[in-house]
């Protein structure tokens, strides 16, 4: 197994100042936005931006939540693996509000479409936008495109794209992993 780097720590760093400016350009004030990381490695970077967001660009009170899509996925029932659920935590309300989704990759674009599914518990958002620090663009089974990306990879075959985090992984980084 191989591995490239495709963002060092530096590089995610800059990626995710680029990202929280690109939220504050379209939200301001956050007054009626809402971040919401996608369970389980979305919300390290959700937990990133809300801290950039507040303490870099001195916004107040942003609003952030987890949402947890395990049972909302059309493969839950399918094949041997067990899927853990984790935790949703969202103690805000999501009707008539600017949702903005985060998570680390996109890739088929099945977890979105879950987690669209999801939200629609809690409420019925105003609208609903998506941030991903990795766009695998060429990997897509749904019509689905982020709002925000940090970096766009042309993975293929079966390469896999790995994101780690300092608070899980160590580190900041992510590689590009030929098995």
């Amino acid at each position: 197994m191989s591995q490239k780097v495709l963002l060092n720590a530096t590089e995610v760093k800059i990626a995710l100042h680029r990202l929280a400016c690109q939220l504050i350009e379209n939200h301001d004030t956050f007054n009626n936005t809402a971040l919401i990381g996608i369970q389980p490695r979305g919300v390290y970077l959700a937990e990133r931006l809300k801290e950039i967001l507040e303490k870099e660009y001195k916004l107040k009170n942003v609003q952030l939540g987890y949402l947890d899509i395990t049972f909302y996925r059309d493969d839950f029932r399918r094949g041997d693996k067990t899927l853990e659920a984790n935790k949703t935590s969202i103690d805000f309300t999501v009707e008539d509000k600017n949702i903005v989704f985060i998570d680390d990759v996109l890739y088929t674009g099945r977890s979105i479409r879950s987690a669209l599914t999801a939200i629609q518990s809690f409420g019925r958002p105003l609208e609903i936008e998506l941030l991903t620090l990795i766009d695998r663009r060429f990997s897509r089974h749904l019509p689905i495109q982020p709002d925000y990306r940090g970096r766009q990879v042309d993975a293929i075959g079966d390469e896999k794209v790995r994101v780690c985090w300092r608070e899980q992984d160590g580190e900041d980084a992510v590689y590009l992993v030929n098995s």
